[in-house]
């Protein structure tokens, strides 16, 4: 491990929402935090919520209500000044994550003006899409979002992205170098065999077909045409709905197939090691993606890191990694139809579902894993790529 010296930067994570709070931006925050602190670095987060400041697993977590609002910038540049320098800032970033409905560009000034510290952003999404068929108020915070990514990049050191779509949007002196960092998954990588049997056995011990997800508009009417037919073509199938929103699916699926009530299941604000253990009694994961599958889906990152043989959908936003080492069942597009023909026929060919789910361990190990993002968070200024 590497003990910091008298020069080393502290690491400051600033970040719209941690731990207890849900969501992909909390868990990954969470996530790099601890990486850098179990590797011997000084780490600080400073997040809304609840007033107080408490310790993570070595990592000091400072919060406070409207801590991106103009009087909480006042208090954080206060507060961050009464640290020991040098600071590095990491601006965790979603636009709609700051506040202002995802047009908080007093902060994203705030930030450009830090110039005496050395910040560095990672992208998890960039900018809010445009179309010039969309209504105004769209087009307006698609602008918007456009002039606080420009504000946000003036001056940063580095910059990392998500998905290497987001590149395009950044300015010509960061756009070649911006890093590409996978969002890893929020899962354990393994869950105990005793866990997984006792949840097989409690769903009825027929095959399984997993969702792990939240349930939008977009993702929930492709994922009703997919996991239906499949009930239905084998009444021995299971459906199993995990993550913030399943209940309400689940209880939505079965109004409108009550024929089919007994044999989907939901489990809501299950803990991750939970999450695993279920994912990991599934014979199979159907994620459905409006923009694609990409690097930036945790819930795609969790079934790969547990070697989850998975059916989903390529799209504009996927990485051409999907396709060149094809760790996943991939259709083309979200079409219901196409998805539903991958599940069918991965349920009724064990093998292939083995060598798929060891395939995708194997990609997810060589390109995802967490380690891949804190190595290149922690190379120095000088040192190669």
């Amino acid at each position: 491990m590497k003990h910091p010296s008298s020069t080393a930067p502290t690491w400051h994570l600033l970040t719209g929402e941690y731990p207890p709070d849900a969501g992909g931006v909390s868990d990954h925050t969470r996530s790099i935090a601890r990486a850098l602190a179990k590797a011997g670095e000084t780490v600080r987060v400073w997040a809304p919520g609840a007033e107080g400041v408490s310790v993570d697993q070595g990592v000091t977590v400072h919060r406070w209500p409207g801590l991106y609002t103009p009087p909480g910038l006042v208090r954080l540049t206060r507060e961050l000044e009464a640290t020991p320098g040098p600071r590095k800032l990491l601006l965790l970033y979603v636009p709609q994550a700051f506040g202002w409905k995802a047009m908080n560009v007093p902060f994203c000034a705030w930030f450009a003006a830090r110039r005496h510290d050395t910040r560095e952003l990672f992208l998890h999404e960039a900018v809010y899409p445009w179309s010039p068929n969309a209504p105004w108020r769209h087009q307006v915070l698609a602008g918007v979002t456009r002039v606080m990514l420009r504000t946000l990049a003036h001056g940063v050191d580095r910059a990392y992205i998500s998905i290497p779509a987001w590149a395009d949007h950044l300015p010509e002196r960061l756009r070649a170098r911006a890093r590409w960092c996978p969002i890893p998954s929020p899962l354990p990588l393994d869950a105990p065999s005793e866990d997984v049997r006792a949840v097989r056995e409690a769903l009825g011990g027929g095959p399984c077909v997993a969702h792990f997800g939240t349930y939008g508009a977009a993702i929930a009417g492709p994922l009703e045409a997919v996991l239906v037919p499949l009930l239905q073509r084998d009444e021995r199938r299971q459906a199993l709905l995990l993550g913030r929103g399943s209940t309400a699916y689940r209880e939505a699926l079965s109004r409108g197939h009550p024929g089919l009530a007994r044999r989907i299941h939901a489990r809501d604000g299950l803990a991750p090691e939970a999450v695993a253990a279920h994912l990991r009694a599934s014979e199979l994961l159907v994620q459905p993606y409006p923009d694609g599958v990409s690097a930036r889906r945790s819930s795609a990152m969790a079934g790969l890191g547990l070697g989850l043989p998975l059916v989903t959908n390529a799209g504009h936003l996927s990485e051409p990694l999907w396709r060149e080492q094809r760790p996943v069942a991939l259709a083309d597009g979200p079409s219901p139809a196409a998805l539903l023909a991958l599940a069918e026929h991965l349920l009724e060919n064990e093998e292939e579902r083995r060598a798929l789910g060891e395939r995708a361990a194997r990609v997810y190990r060589e390109h995802f894993a967490l380690e891949h993002t804190v190595a290149h968070l922690l190379r120095r200024a000088g040192d190669s790529a």
